[in-house]
Parts: structure tokens; C-alpha cells; sequence
């Protein structure tokens, strides 16, 4: 017993390493002949549900490409360039501005090879890189060495093989290293780059930095790092509960709609007077309730069972699905305003209500259940449908929408048991009346908001430069200050009760209640929110709605936080020197999330304050392709690894220093590289991240 307890208790202790440090793509890599005279190399990867692997055709400045290297090639030469075979995905990516392609589920690449002599050698390595919805692993090597004999082929003109080889070589050398400005207290510049003096070499499975007079910055701290608890941040977590709260919030508003309140006291007082029994009265409404739950739930998981989970976060990006459900809430918008009704077939709802006579017991409810479902489908249709694709393409998994329609159903549903078991409660019922309309005018300006969401990935996918951020923020202006003029009372639909006098004619009301007040002040202070925007204020509160700040045409904007130094031995010795706690901030060129986090984040005043006047920040990009000096070779976990890049070399810091190799990731150093707090990804929580900068200032200033 005291064993399994042991095994146990270091089986939760590894739990945190394994979360952050594991991989979630494994390649092998094999030779297959076509003939005597070719061969095709192949590498055949299996990816974790949720993360993809991207193409070979993307352009610079998006996420890495998988490419093939060689770093031998001898009696062979290349026939086209590397390939990906099977199931590839092409979608638009709204945060790189273009086009990408990936694999999911499995990758394969394949390069095809002619052999020009009896005997032919050649060794390199597949660079590819991996992302899922939250983080990005760093570019990673799939290594590969074959020999063999065959026919040497009929020499064959590779004029363009070599011509491009060429062209990347004279790139390679090219490269130049890049320098980072330092305004120093005495107003010299100090500049960052990449020591000459750092030797690269393997001691015990870590790269040793021995720039002469300061220490070895890249001791291992996992174990310390660990002590501190979990990673400061919980986005998993948070996304589920935001599903979960995203679906209960759209059921209450549901409620409030003209086709489910009247509903409510007719339900209850029908199962109080068929059972007779008080108490068999609430079991029969509480199983009503459940049944809804049910219905909604299967509708979910129907969603991504007929579609599949990675299909669904595919259309989140795909340009003809955006353009299409723009249209679609913009026909639910117009049917909200009052331009027509938008309904289920009646004889679907009367055969189900017929068939729920005709029977008893729990499938009667269950049929009753059912019959709310169709009937209010006009009111409930528009929230469903976006509740279901916001929580499809943004959920990354096949329970997304399950989480999403138990929240939208458990709010519909609760009604309905607690009313049956307070019955009193009903008196205390608004009554239906205007207020239920207003409601739906209300979703109908935020059907119309959130199409132009969907248009802007059109919009962007086909370069249209029709909605740039200046266009888009001023149509939600607009739309935000029309609904502030609608729920004070300026702005009137059809559906809008009048009101009459004793003789007939009709009374303008011009009284607006209070709750109609506060709403509209809401909306017209959001309108004025978004006015700064117009000339480049972040506006955190709808950087996941806006197109990004790279459309903006005129931004004055300039409180954007950079990093002090590229290079983590020479801004550590800076910190040293200047008394000061390092953050070292992991990123990528193609990271998403990491984008989000500065715009987020790090543009909150309080945030940018601290980073620049407290810290000193280092940014080490990962998939950095500055060639190194020399190759180095590095044995981790047991095998045999080389760095080629500046962004191996960062790469592996993360991983052999913190035992994390996922971005963003940020971490705070004292000037002996020891940390100061758990380490922190992503999560845009404003507070919790000046949390995490604060607690790591107080850790620095005890030492």
C-alpha cells in the first residue's frame, strides 16, 4: 500500500513538468525506392487532437513552414521540392492577415530523390512547426541519415534544384545578426547582440554559456520553478467555464423573448392540474427540464459528430463560411427588427405536439419538451446558431458545443422546475407586453455587430480593404449609438407596441423606465469607448471582434511596450549591472496567442509601467532562423539533438532551463537566473498578469 502511495504522490508531482513539456507531434522518418534509380524520403507524423502541423506553402512573416535540410547530399540530387500529402487544410488566418495550410490528425511530407552515382549518402533534417488553439511549439527537427547503392539515372538537368539551393545559401550567409538599442543612464547606447565570446558546449546534456566573469545562466531551475505552484495562468480551465457561461447567459437572454416567457405559466400550471399532486407536479416539470437540457445537448454533440471538431475550427478561419454567416445574422437581425418572422414549419411542431398527447409517462414530456424546441425557434434560432459556432471554431474540442448548449439549456430549463416548485412565484411574473420586443430589437442590433465579424475574415481572406479597423469601428459606433437611441426611446421598429387614448388615436410614449436608462447608457458610453480607436487605441475590451491593428491606416498609438534586448546571456549581464529582475518572454514570429497577450496585456498602462521601469525584458524568439556560428550537438532526454539556429538555441533554453517548451511563456529571473514566481502563458486576465509581475518584484526586493 505504501508503495502505490509513493508511486502515486510522484505521479502528482510530475503532473506539472508533463503539462508543460511534452510533445504533441512524433515523426518517423522513412526510405522507400520507387526504382533502382529513386527513392523518396518520407516523414509520416501523428498529432494530438486539437494541435495541427502547417504546409510547406507559407509566406514569410506567418507561422513556419515545414522545409527539408540538408547537411549532407552526396551521389543524389532533388526532384521538386518537398511535399505535403494528404488531408491538407487551407483556411485564412485572421491574425497573420493570410492564407495558411495544415494537417491535423496526420502529416506527411515527402521529398523525392534521383540517385546520380552507385553509391549515395545523404543527411539533414525536417524543420516544422506545430500550434494549437492556445500555445505554439517551438520549430522542431525530424532528423534523418540514408545510404545505399542503386542505378545512377540518366543525367538530367536540375538547373532550377540547384539554382534555388543556391539562392538559400547566399541567404544563409547573408543573414546578418540583429541589434537591439539600449538607451543607457548616461545617455550612451548600449548594444545587445549575440557575444562573439559565447561558447557553445555540451556539459551533462545542457549548453554551458562561459562568457568570461559571470555566471553559468543556464543552470536547470525546473525544480525551483516548480516550487513556486502551477503556471500562473489557467486558460484551459477558463475557456470552459467561458463556454459554459457564454451558453447560460444566451438562455437567459432566450427567455425574455416572446416565444418562451408566455410559455412559462401555461407549462407549470398544466403539469400542477394534470397530476393533481403537488409533488408529482414538480417531478413531472423538473423531468420537462431535464428533457431540454437533453435536447439541447444532443444538438451540440450532433454539431461536431456530423462535422467533426477540427472541421469546425477549420471553418473559423474559412472565408466562404464567414461571408456566409454574416448573411445569416444579418437576416436574423432584420427579422428581430421586425421585417418578417423567421419559423419552423407548423406541421412539424403540431405532429410532435399530437404524438405527446397521444402517449404518457416520460415520453409525453419528452415529446412536450420537444414542441418548445420548435416552437420557439424563431426567437431561440439566431441565439443557438452563433452560441454553436463561436463555441465550435473557438473550443477545439468535440465537447465545445455540448458545454455550450447544457449552459443555454440548463437557463431555458430552470425556469420551469423552480416555478412548479414556488408556485406562488408566478404571480410575481412580469407580465408579456412590449418589454419582451424590445428585448429582440436589442439581439437584433448585436446579431448585426457581430455579422461585421464574420465579414471582416472575408474581407481580409479576399483583400477587399472594405472593412479595415478604421471602417469596422465606425459601423459599431454607429450601431451601438442607434441602440442607445432605440432603448431611450428615439428610434421605434414595427413591433413596437403604440399606444391609444379613450377615442382611438395614438399616444407617443415618451417615458423611458429605468432599466431601458441604464441599458442605453451602457450602449452610448461603449460608442464613445470605440471613438479613441478610430486613431489606434488598442481597445482591449474587442481586440478578439476588430480586424487587427496592422489595417489601420492612421494610428497615433505609441505606448507599445519592446523588448530591451534579443539576446539572453547579454541582457542578463545587463540586469546585473544595473541591479534590476529580468523577464524573459519566449515567443514566436508565427505564435498567435502571443500577438494577443502584447496587445491584451501588455498594452494596459499599469502592465507597461512595470515592464519598462521595473524589468529588464528580453524576448527570445524561438523560431529566430540567424544560422549559428557551428552546429552544436546536444543529448536530451537520452537523444542526440542539434542546434542550427538562434531560435534552437533559445528553444532549448527554454526547455533544458524550465522544462517548458511552449508559447508564450514568461518567465521572471533574478540576476543569478533563478526565478522569482511560477512562470506565466496565456491568459489575458489584465490583473492576474500585474499579479504575477508584482509578486515576482517582492521575491526580488527580499533577496
Amino acid at each position: 500500500m505504501k508503495k502505490i502511495a509513493s508511486l502515486l504522490l510522484l505521479w502528482v508531482m510530475a503532473l506539472p513538468l508533463w503539462a508543460q513539456l511534452h510533445e504533441p507531434v512524433s515523426f518517423s522518418v522513412s526510405q522507400v525506392k520507387l526504382s533502382d534509380s529513386e527513392f523518396e524520403i518520407v516523414f509520416t507524423g501523428n498529432i494530438e487532437a486539437g494541435w495541427h502541423v502547417y504546409g510547406t506553402d507559407i509566406a514569410g512573416g506567418g507561422p513556419t513552414p515545414a522545409t527539408i535540410n540538408f547537411d549532407e547530399r552526396k551521389g543524389v540530387e532533388l526532384v521538386g521540392k518537398l511535399t505535403a500529402r494528404g488531408n491538407v487544410h487551407k483556411a485564412y488566418d485572421n491574425m497573420f492577415g493570410m492564407e495558411v495550410s495544415y494537417m491535423e490528425g496526420t502529416a506527411v511530407f515527402v521529398q523525392k530523390m534521383r540517385i546520380t552515382a552507385e553509391s549515395y549518402s545523404v543527411k539533414g533534417y525536417l524543420n516544422y512547426g506545430a500550434c494549437n488553439d492556445e500555445n505554439c511549439m517551438p520549430p522542431s527537427d525530424v532528423e534523418f541519415a540514408f545510404s545505399g547503392t542503386g542505378k545512377p539515372a540518366a543525367a538530367k538537368a536540375a538547373t532550377a534544384d540547384k539554382a534555388e539551393d543556391k539562392t538559400k545559401a547566399e541567404e544563409n550567409v547573408n543573414e546578418v545578426r540583429k541589434e537591439d538599442q539600449q538607451q543607457s543612464a548616461d545617455g550612451a547606447d548600449t548594444l545587445a547582440v549575440v557575444p562573439d565570446a559565447v561558447d557553445l558546449s555540451v556539459s551533462d546534456g545542457t549548453i554551458a554559456s562561459v562568457v568570461a566573469g559571470v555566471s553559468d545562466y543556464w543552470t536547470p531551475v525546473i525544480d525551483e520553478l516548480a516550487s513556486f505552484g502551477e503556471d500562473a495562468s489557467n486558460a484551459a480551465n477558463q475557456s470552459w467555464w467561458k463556454i459554459f457561461l457564454l451558453g447560460f447567459l444566451g438562455g437567459l437572454v432566450a427567455l425574455l423573448t416572446p416565444c418562451v416567457w408566455p410559455i412559462i405559466p401555461m407549462t407549470v400550471s398544466f403539469f400542477l392540474k394534470r397530476s393533481g399532486d403537488k409533488r408529482k407536479g414538480i417531478r413531472d416539470a423538473a423531468t420537462y427540464g431535464v428533457s431540454i437540457v437533453l435536447i439541447y445537448v444532443i444538438l451540440g454533440l450532433a454539431v461536431t459528430g456530423i462535422f467533426g471538431a477540427s472541421a469546425l475550427n477549420a471553418l473559423s478561419t474559412n472565408a466562404f463560411f464567414n461571408l456566409f454567416f454574416c448573411l445569416m445574422l444579418l437576416v436574423f437581425a432584420a427579422s428581430f427588427f421586425g421585417a418578417f418572422e423567421i419559423t419552423l414549419p407548423s406541421s412539424w411542431s403540431n405532429a410532435v405536439d399530437s404524438k405527446a398527447e397521444s402517449t404518457t409517462g416520460l415520453l409525453s414530456i419528452f415529446l412536450m419538451a420537444f414542441t418548445l424546441v420548435l416552437v420557439s425557434f424563431s426567437c431561440t434560432g439566431p441565439i443557438i446558431g452563433f452560441l454553436l459556432v463561436e463555441v465550435s471554431t473557438s473550443g477545439g474540442s468535440i465537447l465545445a458545443p455540448a458545454i455550450g448548449m447544457f449552459g443555454f439549456a440548463l437557463a431555458l430549463a430552470l425556469p420551469f422546475t423552480l416555478f412548479a416548485m414556488f408556485p406562488t412565484w408566478l404571480k410575481t411574473m412580469p407580465k408579456s407586453g412590449n418589454w419582451m420586443n424590445c428585448v429582440k430589437v436589442t439581439l437584433g442590433f448585436l446579431e448585426l455587430a457581430f455579422a461585421l465579424k464574420f465579414l471582416s475574415v472575408a474581407d481580409l481572406a479576399y483583400g477587399w480593404h472594405i472593412l479595415d479597423r478604421e471602417a469596422f469601428l465606425s459601423l459599431w459606433i454607429v450601431i451601438f449609438s442607434l441602440l442607445g437611441a432605440y432603448l431611450i426611446g428615439w428610434l421605434r421598429f414595427p413591433h413596437d407596441e403604440d399606444e391609444y387614448d379613450d377615442c382611438g388615436n395614438v399616444v407617443v410614449n415618451h417615458r423611458t423606465s429605468v432599466p431601458r436608462f441604464f441599458m442605453a447608457l451602457v450602449s452610448f458610453a461603449f460608442a464613445i469607448y470605440m471613438v479613441p480607436g478610430l486613431w489606434g487605441a488598442p481597445l482591449k475590451a474587442i481586440s478578439a471582434f476588430s480586424p487587427p491593428m496592422s489595417t489601420q491606416d492612421f494610428n497615433l498609438y505609441e505606448n507599445e511596450v519592446k523588448a530591451q534586448f534579443t539576446d539572453y546571456e547579454a541582457g542578463m549581464e545587463y540586469a546585473r549591472q544595473q541591479g534590476k529582475p529580468v523577464m524573459l518572454d519566449f515567443t514566436g514570429y508565427g505564435c498567435v496567442n502571443c500577438r494577443k497577450m502584447e496587445l491584451a496585456v501588455w498594452a494596459d498602462q499599469k502592465v507597461a509601467d512595470i515592464m519598462q521601469n521595473d524589468y529588464v525584458l528580453i524576448t527570445l524568439f524561438v523560431d529566430e532562423k540567424t544560422k549559428l556560428p557551428e552546429p552544436v550537438k546536444v543529448t536530451e532526454n537520452g537523444q542526440e539533438r542539434t542546434l542550427r539556429t538562434v531560435g534552437d538555441k533559445w528553444s532549448y533554453l527554454q526547455r533544458c532551463k524550465f522544462g517548458a517548451n511552449a508559447q508564450p511563456f514568461y518567465v521572471l529571473l533574478d540576476n543569478d537566473g533563478k526565478p522569482l514566481n511560477k512562470s506565466y502563458s496565456y491568459d489575458e486576465d489584465v490583473n492576474k498578469y500585474i499579479d504575477f509581475l508584482q509578486t515576482g518584484l517582492r521575491n526580488y526586493k527580499s533577496k
